[in-house]
C-alpha cells in the first residue's frame, strides 16, 4: 500500500526567510515547483507558493517608477508562516482528505519536528494514476470499443 513515505520527494528546494521573492520565482521556474518550504537553523518556519509570489508581485501595467520589485520584497513577508504539516508516519489516506478539505496544495512532511519531504497535488495525481492503472490490470479486456469516444 501506498504510504506517505513512499510518495513523498525528499530532494527538497528551500528558502531561508532572508530571500528574496525573485529568488524564489527563479527557483520555482528552475525546478518546475510550485511550493518552496522556508527553513531557519533547521526548521520549518514557512511556506511560499507560486500563488504567494503572484500575489504580492506588483504588476507590470504600474508605472515603473512606482513598482514594488520582486528583489524588494523577502520570502518573510510573503510566506504562509502557520504551516499545515503531516508527519510521515500519517495516513495517506487522511494526507489526500486534509488537502481536499482545505484546498491546499501541498503539506511539507515532518519526522520529529524536522522537515523530511514534501507531499503535493501532483504527487496524489501519480498515486491515482497508478491505481487506475492497477485497476485497468485486472479488467477484462472488451472488443468493443465502439461505445468510447477520444474528444
Amino acid at each position: 500500500m501506498f504510504t506517505i513515505e513512499a510518495i513523498m520527494s525528499t530532494n527538497l528546494i528551500t528558502l531561508a526567510p532572508s530571500a528574496t521573492l525573485a529568488e524564489a520565482r527563479t527557483l520555482m521556474h528552475e525546478h518546475r515547483i510550485h511550493h518552496i518550504p522556508v527553513v531557519e537553523d533547521g526548521g520549518l518556519v514557512g511556506l511560499v507558493t507560486l500563488t504567494n509570489v503572484l500575489a504580492a508581485t506588483d504588476s507590470f501595467l504600474r508605472d515603473p517608477q512606482n513598482r514594488i520589485h520582486a528583489n524588494d520584497i523577502s520570502i518573510k513577508d510573503a510566506m504562509v508562516a502557520d504551516v499545515a504539516t503531516v508527519e510521515v508516519n500519517a495516513s495517506l489516506r487522511q494526507a489526500a482528505l486534509f488537502m481536499e478539505k482545505h484546498s491546499i496544495g501541498c503539506l511539507p512532511v515532518v519526522h520529529k519536528h524536522k522537515l523530511v519531504g514534501i507531499i503535493t497535488d501532483t504527487d496524489f495525481v501519480a498515486v491515482a494514476i497508478n491505481l487506475l492503472e492497477q485497476i485497468e490490470e485486472t479488467e477484462p479486456v472488451a472488443d468493443d470499443y465502439d461505445d468510447v469516444g477520444v474528444a
